[in-house]
């Protein structure tokens, strides 16, 4: 099938890829010509595992195209994909402007019966609005439906999530609109729900507020479990084996980021709120997780007179690993507060640095690895569970910094090592 993918941002371009992957025809647009021409020579905008190898074979098979000419595109399309970002607002709610601008360039230039998706995260009601606000601006006499295709991977292993989806989610408001994204996602040979349109958007948010539900009261239980002398490690192995609640989105740390669930939980609750409704569950884990992201600050503010003049070790900048995003990163909030308090501050990532020297180009010393920011270090930070840097050993700990002090984010060194190297280490919930 013809497909136009609308955006080159991690929903963009992986879903993009991923359909020509698997034999669909794929026009990829963009606004930005020099990310269009790094594209065609094979260079990802993201850091995404397998995602360049992909985009260079399907490319050279021609099965792959990027441009900025959007008309062209969407011209003679059968099914065009909004992916463009839906940023949060500072209220909290969703901006769809860029979603509005891509619904309007679709109107004015589609010659042919088309199916528009909407693949990017979206209130409850925006693919009725979309729909509505496209037949306002429609110039040819064509037939254009919506449907509501939400995604569903995870940063670091977006490539895999798509291809080998646990399910695909699909809102259609007809029979023949139905029809048509079943026939997209034939080749893919996956389980498919299909519900409509308002039912496949709250889908969305009701998952990923689940699961950073999960996060924020295994954070809420950690803190508890250092107040009264438990370990949250094994109170959250003792509840693993419980099916009805699983064993994955039970590690405690300093809390969840990226550009899904802290955007998401403000976005549901913000909905709620609009139509006079409180959701405590999801407004508690918003406030949990807020708090959490500065723990180890305050632990260590309590612990040490002061962070003048100090070399303080940050190993991690991502909010997770397997991704150069920094979007809610622990990093981002912890970093300015060192800053301040007047730590001379020498950071480490594999990945994440250079996004990081764009927000902070001076004040902060980049290294190219855990032992130089270690290195004389009188207090660390560990804000990414980077394999990098869980391979760097408690006894270097100890032998690389002046003070062996370490807060770790991630827990990811036993204790009994730790305090067995003569590390004087802090983690969440031990």
């Amino acid at each position: 099938m013809k497909i136009a993918v609308a955006g080159t941002g991690y929903v963009g371009l992986v879903a993009g890829v991923c359909f020509a992957e698997v034999g669909h025809e794929v026009t990829c647009v963009d606004v930005d010509e020099m990310k269009i021409e790094s594209m065609k020579s094979g260079r990802s905008p993201i850091y995404e595992r397998d995602l360049e190898e992909l985009m260079k074979k399907n490319y050279a098979e021609g099965r792959l195209h990027y441009t900025t000419d959007y008309a062209n595109a969407y011209r003679n399309a059968e099914a065009i994909f909004i992916g463009v970002g839906t940023p949060e607002q500072a209220d909290g709610s969703a901006n769809l402007s860029y979603i509005a601008t891509v619904a309007r360039q679709i109107a004015e230039n589609v010659e042919n019966d088309c199916l528009v998706v909407v693949k990017s995260t979206v209130p409850v009601g925006t693919n009725d609005k979309v729909e509505q606000f496209i037949k306002d601006f429609i110039v040819h006499d064509v037939k254009i439906e919506v449907a509501s295709n939400p995604e569903f991977l995870a940063q670091g292993t977006a490539v895999h999530d798509t291809l080998h989806a646990a399910r695909v989610i699909i809102g259609t408001e007809s029979k023949e609109a139905e029809e048509k994204m079943l026939k997209i996602y034939e080749p893919f040979h996956l389980p498919i729900v299909s519900v409509k349109r308002r039912s496949a958007e709250m889908i969305k948010y009701a998952s990923n507020d689940f699961l950073a539900l999960k996060i924020s009261y295994m954070n809420d239980i950690a803190n508890l479990c250092e107040m009264v002398g438990a370990d949250i490690e094994d109170v959250a192995k003792g509840m693993s084996y419980d099916d009805r609640i699983g064993n994955r989105f039970l590690n405690a740390g300093i809390g969840f980021g990226g550009s899904c669930f802290p955007k998401d939980t403000k976005a549901l609750e913000y909905l709620a709120r609009q139509h006079g409704y409180e959701l405590k569950t999801v407004k508690a884990a918003i406030e949990v997780n807020k708090k959490q992201k500065t723990v180890l600050f305050r632990k260590a503010s309590n612990r040490l007179i002061t962070f003048s003049g100090l070399k303080v070790a940050v190993l991690g900048l991502t909010f997770k690993p397997g991704t150069d995003d920094l979007r809610e990163a622990p990093s981002l909030e912890n970093i300015p507060l060192l800053l301040e308090a007047g730590a001379k501050i020498y950071a480490y990532d594999p990945v994440g640095t250079e996004n990081f020297r764009k927000r902070y180009p001076e004040h902060i010393t980049y290294v190219n690895n855990p032992q130089e920011a270690l290195t004389d270090a009188n207090v660390c930070f560990i804000f990414t569970e980077w394999a990098e840097i869980k391979n760097v050993q408690p006894m270097e700990y100890k032998n690389w910094m002046r003070t062996a002090l370490v807060y770790d984010g991630r827990n990811i060194y036993p204790s009994k090592d730790m305090e067995k190297a003569g590390v004087e280490y802090y983690s969440i919930g031990r």
